[in-house]
């Protein structure tokens, strides 16, 4: 059987090195918070000093870490993945990062005889508590087949896109129509509760019509009952949206919609609110319309 290495234990990243450990595979893991390192290495695992430390003892090295420049660094900077490089090892990012920076990488360790896939998740906490992630995968098709026994393990839905990149870009057009589904529904709360009408009651009526979606089914609970603590941070869902931004600058790609999206969600971490979930982006629209979202008692 396989061993792995994860690198990055936030609030995804924890959870789907706990499946992977629970599904039978040897585990080494690493983070900056040590106490989420020893929770997992109290259930099991083997934890790990670098980033070298872990590629030198594994098959498969995973990371799954906030930016491009924190994947960079833990991939090819200084005690990074790249020196503990050895014949077989290949390479998973569950990270959402520039395709650029992606590519870059991966041209990297292919020059020293490492294979890697960007693999950038979507499903949340929930997806990666109960192991039903969607993952899009860019990079090599022989990678992707040895690797997939524990890919099966965190995802449900697993896509190859195509070549190095590509899962990145896909990622990139997830985040836009999520970051389009969180305002909108922000928006809409306010709009039905100022307007008179009971906002519960109008979820439960569209969520059975075109207007269905993923935000619709999980997210209007947890602001019901007052919940905006993170599935996701709004400071990753602005950082992905600026990703999107530079991807489509970079391409020349006019994105008018999504262009306001990640004002929106800029403005909320420039307001301190980074650490709420996405969903909670319902705080910049409360400001603007002067009301706040009733909460069950």
């Amino acid at each position: 059987m396989q061993k792995i290495g994860y690198i990055g234990l936030g609030i995804m990243g924890k959870s789907i090195a706990r499946n992977i450990l629970k599904s039978g595979f040897p585990i080494v893991v690493l983070d900056r918070n040590q106490a989420a390192v020893d929770e997992l290495v109290n259930e099991g695992a083997q934890s790990a000093l670098s980033p070298r430390e872990v590629a030198k003892q594994v098959d498969v090295v995973f990371t799954n870490v906030p930016d491009s420049s924190d994947v960079e660094q833990v991939a090819i900077g200084e005690n990074g993945i790249i020196e503990g490089v050895h014949e077989g090892l290949i390479f998973v990012d569950n990270s959402t990062i520039k395709p650029a920076t992606e590519r870059k990488i991966a041209r990297i360790l292919n020059n020293l005889g490492v294979m890697s896939l960007d693999a950038p998740v979507s499903g949340g906490d929930i997806g990666a508590k109960e192991g039903t992630l969607t993952i899009m995968i860019g990079g090599p098709t022989d990678a992707l087949e040895k690797v997939m026994p524990v890919l099966s393990v965190i995802g449900k839905t697993i896509t190859h896109i195509g070549d190095s990149g590509t899962g990145q870009i896909a990622k990139a057009a997830n985040q836009l129509m999520v970051a389009a589904q969180m305002v909108a529904l922000g928006e809409l709360l306010i709009l039905v509760q100022k307007s008179g009408a009971d906002p519960r009651k109008v979820v439960q009526a569209i969520n059975g019509g075109a207007a269905q979606c993923w935000a619709l089914d999980v997210k209007p609970q947890r602001l019901f009952s007052g919940n905006r603590q993170p599935g996701f941070k709004s400071s990753l869902q602005a950082k992905d949206l600026n990703i999107v931004m530079e991807t489509a600058r970079e391409f020349g790609v006019p994105l008018p919609m999504t262009a306001v999206n990640a004002q929106l969600f800029n403005a909320m971490v420039a307001m301190g609110l980074g650490n709420l979930d996405n969903s909670a982006i319902v705080s910049i629209i409360e400001q603007l319309a002067g009301t706040d979202l009733q909460i069950q008692n």
